[in-house]
């Protein structure tokens, strides 16, 4: 793993953190030590994290070796993604437009919306009685 052309890419959604390392490969995806098949068990998954590989046509090119914390399999998914992409960026500049057109570079901004005061949730509030 001393090999000097690794490229690094940290990508966030929701409450997950990826780590991102592209090496040159044959395309084979490793998240936290286990292969995309055994991590991820839904196909639309391995197709969210797979996007910026396929939009940029890289997909045969680079093994992509992250480890990923936090968050729920979605999240996860979609952290992966934009590190992927970050990375992507540091391999060829010109990816940047395609990249930055299909929205793999935008820090998805919507978070879980804290509890409040008075009430059960962030907005439920308690059940309502007459009496």
């Amino acid at each position: 793993m001393a090999d000097k052309t690794m490229f690094y890419g940290t990508g966030r959604r929701k409450e997950s953190v990826a780590r991102v390392r592209l090496v040159p490969g044959t395309g084979k995806v490793v998240i936290n030590g286990r292969d995309i098949d055994d991590y991820f068990g839904l196909e639309t998954l391995k197709v969210i994290v797979r996007q910026p590989l396929n939009a940029t046509s890289t997909i045969g090119k680079f093994d992509v070796l992250c480890t990923v914390t936090g968050g729920g399999v979605s999240g996860q998914a979609g952290a992966i993604r934009h590190g992927v992409a970050r990375a992507l960026l540091k391999v060829e500049d010109s990816y940047r437009a395609i990249l930055k057109a299909a929205g793999f570079l935008t820090r998805d901004p919507r978070m879980k919306e804290r509890k409040k005061y008075g009430l059960k949730a962030a907005r439920r509030a308690p059940q309502f009685s007459k009496r």
